[in-house]
């Protein structure tokens, strides 16, 4: 990439940016939401024309102003993005002929050869399914394979050496799944081929990266070799800043008087759930899924049925059937599929933090506009938010910027209890800090917050105790020095418990 600038409206996007990828490398592309990352990737599939800059592939220059589509899979770029590209109701030997089926001049298709052919491809890659699994039966790694798989599969073809870009193929994935996944694509990496893998994730970087190269801003900050950098060292790079001054996790009171107590709870997956929540504490939920560890928190939240069970707010015993008796009794809800159940893309960044309040806006049955913006406009500065203003569509913000505005929503009603799901799943690691700051801040005036992540490494970073969910389950509560990773990778996988 060689002198790519690009700028929507005012805002420049990407400013003379060149670096390179080597081949037969794996390659991490880092950088924290609004660095020019996503942009520079969708330069190099030919979905936006850049204002200045050229590429070059393998020894042939092209002009970037006019890169298309075309050019880049003549080129040799095969790209998997992060939204799922494959077709849940057709077989695999199906999704990997998805554009080449192979049809006869009268229309009919050659099913033998085409699960022949699939089941070479499937070989080639060893991706451990056969041609005619129905593709909604793999699992989660093994789906992102196939989509590999396919984009890989004619490489043998001649031409350009193809070039696999992957945008954050794990994030959805739980441990286990990511970890299959990483593995197959270092097996691809070790038989030469060129990956350019763009992760949130520090961890895969450090496992499986060659190379590593970090924007900020819009600028190529960094590009450093396997041996030169550290967690550490990528965290200040793509922050701009030293791990010191970040203040990495959330400063908490000691813990006060029980504020939400389970008795017992059971209702669909989760077969039985006791546990306090105090002032002043944050508290994790380590589960894999189906664990229960999602509808745990909606059954708080009045969103699913508690079958079985008692619940006690400050004391006194609450049904918390719906929503709005959870809301009235002081709870908030962040749930974990932010665009289904959180987000309202077509509305703009004032009306979704102003959803949990609306009618305080009301007079007269009339909603005060200018107020309800003169508002969202502190929240943003209040919960660090970067839009271009107030009435920005909410679509347009990046996740972790989403994600503030959400926690924003609920943090302005001064909730006593937080309950949140994957808070920080798919933002960069500068909005993680910022989301666990924001949410320390409420704990340290005397909130507490259920936090559900898969994040094992996160966990225990910031929470004072963490749940261990199992099978519906609450098998075991670690705290102090036995509050590890390690540890709970095993207890939510193993039958030993602890307390």
């Amino acid at each position: 990439m060689l002198g790519l600038s690009k700028a929507f409206g005012g805002t420049q996007a990407l400013d003379d940016v060149s670096w390179e990828v080597a081949p037969g490398t794996v390659h991490a592309l880092l950088g924290g939401n609004g660095s020019g990352k996503s942009v520079t990737i969708k330069i190099l599939a030919g979905v936006y024309s850049a204002d200045a800059g050229r590429l070059e592939l393998g020894g042939e220059l092209h002009d970037a102003t006019s890169f298309t589509p075309a050019q880049a899979r003549a080129a040799g770029l095969r790209f998997v993005h992060q939204q799922s590209s494959t077709f849940p109701e057709l077989t695999v030997a199906e999704n990997l002929a998805i554009g080449d089926f192979g049809a006869t001049p009268l229309g009919r298709i050659r099913w033998r050869a085409l699960r022949r052919q699939a089941a070479a491809v499937l070989e080639r890659f060893e991706v451990d399914a056969r041609p005619d699994d129905p593709m909604e039966e793999l699992g989660p790694a093994t789906q992102v394979m196939v989509a590999i798989a396919r984009a890989l599969k004619d490489e043998d073809q001649g031409g350009a050496a193809h070039i696999l870009v992957l945008d954050e193929p794990t994030a959805a994935l739980p441990a286990a799944e990511a970890q299959l996944l990483l593995d197959a694509l270092s097996g691809y990496a070790r038989a030469g081929r060129t990956i350019l893998y763009v992760t949130h994730r520090l961890d895969e970087v450090m496992q499986i990266a060659d190379r590593a190269t970090v924007m900020r801003d819009g600028h190529h900050a960094a590009t450093v070799r396997r041996g030169e950098f550290d967690h550490e060292s990528l965290v200040e790079l793509i922050m701009g800043r030293s791990v010191a001054a970040l203040s990495a996790g959330p400063t908490t009171m000691v813990r006060g008087k029980p504020l939400l107590a389970a008795k017992c709870l059971g209702g669909g997956p989760v077969e039985d759930a006791s546990f306090t929540l105090h002032e002043g504490e944050i508290v994790g939920i380590a589960g894999l899924l189906g664990s229960g560890r999602s509808t745990l928190l909606r059954m708080l939240f009045g969103l699913a049925r508690h079958e079985r069970g008692e619940l006690e707010i400050e004391g006194a015993s609450a049904a918390l059937a719906t929503p709005h008796a959870a809301m009235r009794r002081g709870l908030a809800y962040v749930p974990e599929d932010r665009p289904q159940e959180a987000a309202f893309a077509d509305l703009d960044l004032t009306e979704n933090m102003g959803m949990a309040c609306t009618p305080s806006y009301f007079r007269g049955g009339r909603l005060r506009h200018r107020r309800e913006r003169r508002d969202a406009a502190e929240l943003m500065r209040a919960y660090m938010i970067k839009a271009a203003s107030p009435t920005a569509r909410f679509s347009s913000l990046s996740g972790g910027n989403q994600q503030k505005a959400i926690l924003a929503r609920w943090l302005r009603r001064k909730p006593r209890i937080l309950l949140l799901d994957e808070p920080t799943q798919g933002v960069d690691v500068g909005a993680r800090l910022e989301i666990w700051q924001l949410v320390g801040g409420a704990v340290a005036e005397g909130a507490t917050a259920l936090v559900v992540s898969s994040d094992f490494e996160e966990l225990p970073a910031v929470c004072d105790r963490v749940l261990v969910l199992r099978g519906g389950r609450l098998v075991a509560e670690l705290t102090g020095p036995g509050l590890d990773p390690t540890r709970l990778d095993l207890l939510t996988m193993t039958t030993e418990a602890t307390r």
